[in-house]
């Protein structure tokens, strides 16, 4: 299908459900909305998926550490979800092994983790009930001193005792995941929009609001989109819409926000996530993708504008100096290819520190605000957003006294992702598309499922498009088909979130030059507009 942004074609329509924000919530949300039959519009202020659900640590985990904090009913509808995520998007999610060291100086109680351990196996009761026999996940085990070092030779070896091994799974493009989300959402009708910046609200007898005032970020056209609810998906920026509808230029909410940066480097551990407890308690993750290793996260309060966010030469070096403490193989700036950040939202009436605070979410009604007509959600994360999402429609229904029909989130794949075993899927994609390496068949069938047949025909009918641009086989039809069915409209939609060409590092000039040229002729672009994509590109390769 084509995504299409409806603000460049609205038509009057009043909506049942206007969903303020694009990221995995907001995604997630109008997909269930739209599929349990309300007619939904998505505004998304940038692009979508662009900031929160960007800056993960790319893994659809349970959240072990959780249980220190006693939330088993978190860690259970983590683990369920974790499951769902792998049944209804098989090619964007797989397991992946865990190596956690024990150390005889360690910070904890061995025999607790090992508590731990066997609880959450037990909370994973239905790992195992996986659509793709493929996917089923091992409980944990304990493995030897020995088992341990040759599984992961780089490992600090002083006082080192043995390690536990378990699985949880890894999101090989969380971007492209929330897009599917987008995507299914559009299936069922549901209308969206990036670059569409929600900039008032419609009011009707004083303070309900019926619906939004918006804004074409391109063409500069404002538009009053009407509806019965409004859900506020802003995630980090749920505060600043929630005082937008308040009518008031101080922030009488907050969102407490914590700031996760992560550095990718040349590969330095094995095929698994080496989960490493640091000297004050926190953990850090080093973690296979793309044949490198991805390394994170840091969680830590953040006071500013989350407008103004730039991941910061200092946070780069605390993670840097935590791997060089914690780890046996060190690492130097010189060797990051790579470093991204963004800013979770955490539920706000919690005084822990970030690392300690829960991932739970809170659904409210901000009608006890004095502001009718909205829903809000806050906290959360990426893994648990679908099931967040069942839960904001159960508001939605009570707030519009509708009985809706049955949800099927649960039970039916993602747009794309209709694949019921990915091994037998990948040996038919080898074979039909032998004109090209196998590491762009891998890349590319995995990354846009069964829409890849689209991607691979744009090469065969103009073998320009065919060039490989990434060491994984990426190839310039993928940018065509970004521009052509996925609503990218600028170089940072295609190289940072559509495709995986800017998501390594910056790479060469005459990759960017070739990218650059398609979107301009595609697109439009005069040579100002080319300029200034190009600098915004650049631009994230700076650090403050």
């Amino acid at each position: 299908m084509v995504l299409k942004r409806y603000v460049e074609e609205e038509t009057g329509q009043k909506f049942d459900l206007i969903i303020v924000g694009g990221g995995i919530t907001g995604a997630a949300v109008a997909y269930i909305a739209a599929a349990r039959g309300l007619s939904v519009a998505l505004f998304e202020k940038k692009d979508y998926g662009g900031a929160t659900s960007a800056a993960t640590s790319k893994l659809i985990h349970g959240g072990l550490r959780y249980l220190a904090n006693g939330e088993l009913k978190l860690v259970r509808e983590s683990l369920r979800e974790r499951r769902i995520l792998g049944n209804i998007a098989p090619n964007f999610v797989y397991p992946l092994p865990f190596v956690m060291p024990n150390y005889k100086k360690w910070k904890g109680n061995i025999w607790k983790m090992l508590l731990g351990m066997y609880l959450y196996d037990m909370l994973s009761y239905d790992k195992k009930d996986t659509w793709d026999k493929g996917k089923k996940l091992e409980n944990h085990r304990l493995i030897s001193h020995r088992k341990t070092v040759r599984l992961e030779p780089n490992l600090k070896m002083e006082d080192l005792r043995n390690a536990f091994y378990f699985f949880d799974y890894q999101s090989i493009f969380p971007e492209r995941l929330t897009l599917a989300f987008i995507k299914s959402a559009a299936e069922y009708g549901a209308k969206v929009s990036n670059y569409t910046p929600v900039e008032g609200f419609i009011f009707e007898n004083g303070n309900k609001i019926k619906g939004v005032k918006v804004r074409d970020v391109f063409s500069g056209e404002a538009k009053n989109i009407h509806a019965d609810l409004v859900v506020n998906c802003g995630g980090t920026w749920a505060d600043k819409i929630l005082n937008l509808a308040a009518q008031k230029d101080t922030a009488s909410h907050k969102v407490k926000r914590s700031e996760g940066i992560h550095i990718i480097t040349k590969k330095i551990a094995g095929n698994h996530v080496v989960s490493l407890q640091k000297k004050d308690g926190g953990h850090l993750m080093i973690m296979p993708w793309r044949d490198h290793s991805l390394i994170g996260t840091t969680d830590k309060e953040f006071y500013g504008d989350p407008d103004d966010y730039r991941v910061s030469k200092d946070s780069i070096n605390e993670i840097l100096n935590a791997v060089n403490e914690n780890y046996g193989r060190k690492i130097s700036a010189d060797e990051i290819v790579h470093a991204y950040g963004g800013l979770r939202p955490l539920v706000d009436d919690q005084t822990k520190g970030t690392y300690e605070t829960s991932r739970k979410y809170e659904v409210y009604d901000n009608s006890v605000d004095g502001i009718e007509g909205m829903i809000t959600v806050e906290g959360g994360k990426y893994t648990t957003s679908r099931g967040l999402a069942r839960e904001v429609l159960k508001l939605v229904s009570a707030k519009l006294a509708r009985t809706l029909s049955d949800p099927v989130s649960d039970n039916l794949y993602l747009s794309g992702c209709e694949i019921r075993d990915m091994k037998q899927y990948m040996i038919r994609q080898h074979l039909n598309y032998k004109d090209f390496s196998r590491n762009t068949v891998e890349y590319v069938s995995r990354n846009y499922g069964t829409e890849s047949k689209i991607v691979f025909q744009i090469a065969r009918d103009d073998p320009r498009y065919a060039e490989v641009v990434s060491h994984d086989g990426e190839i310039l039809a993928e940018i065509v088909y970004a521009i052509k069915y996925e609503s990218a409209r600028t170089l940072k939609d295609i190289m940072l979130r559509r495709t995986g060409t800017g998501t390594l590092g910056k790479p060469g000039n005459d990759i960017i030059a070739k990218i650059t040229a398609i979107a301009a002729e595609m697109l439009g672009w005069d040579k100002k507009r080319t300029e200034e994509e190009v600098t915004s590109l650049k631009g994230v390769y700076e650090l403050l």
